[in-house]
């Protein structure tokens, strides 16, 4: 080519590619950001969960404390109402109350055995749960062992550790 030829074309130099915009994003990152976004929903949701049964199960556990500080030394007929009371209260929460409202002697013993009494309840410590809220005089009641097992029981059922 002839040097003048090509000094009269008014050819510019090779320009590159401007550079992508910021916004919008490539399909990948909205992928992503919604994968995320589903990730964060469902921690939170979790998390909230853990946090309200934690919170439950102190709030049982500081009650029962109640109960024991309320009977110190003077445990009676009061006193295993109270504890069944709030072992039913646990279960309402937990269980159906069509399954759990009804339940009552041998059979309320039978379903916190079910449910986490490992046979504590029917044959154990428990059975002053069956008729013990009803006499007007309890006699000895093993207070301590009582309330270990609906500690544990309460433990299990409320699941989150405290």
């Amino acid at each position: 080519m002839n040097p003048t030829a090509a000094a009269s074309l008014d050819l510019r130099d090779i320009h590159a590619a401007p550079p992508p915009a910021f916004w919008p994003p490539a399909p990948g990152w909205w992928v992503l950001a919604a994968v995320l976004l589903g990730l964060l929903t469902v921690l939170t949701v979790w998390g909230y969960r853990r946090y309200r049964a934690i919170r439950q199960k102190r709030q049982i556990m500081h009650e029962i404390d109640q109960v024991t500080n309320r009977y110190a030394n003077k445990y009676n007929a009061m006193f295993v109402a109270e504890i069944s009371t709030l072992l039913r209260r646990v279960a309402l929460q937990r269980y159906d109350r069509a399954q759990v409202a009804p339940l009552t002697g041998a059979a309320w013993l039978r379903f916190l055995d079910g449910t986490g009494g490992e046979g504590e309840f029917e044959k154990g410590v428990g059975r002053i749960l069956e008729a013990g809220p009803y006499q007007s005089s309890t006699g000895e009641v093993p207070a301590e062992e009582l309330l270990v097992l609906a500690r544990q029981w309460v433990s299990k059922n409320l699941g989150a550790a405290a």
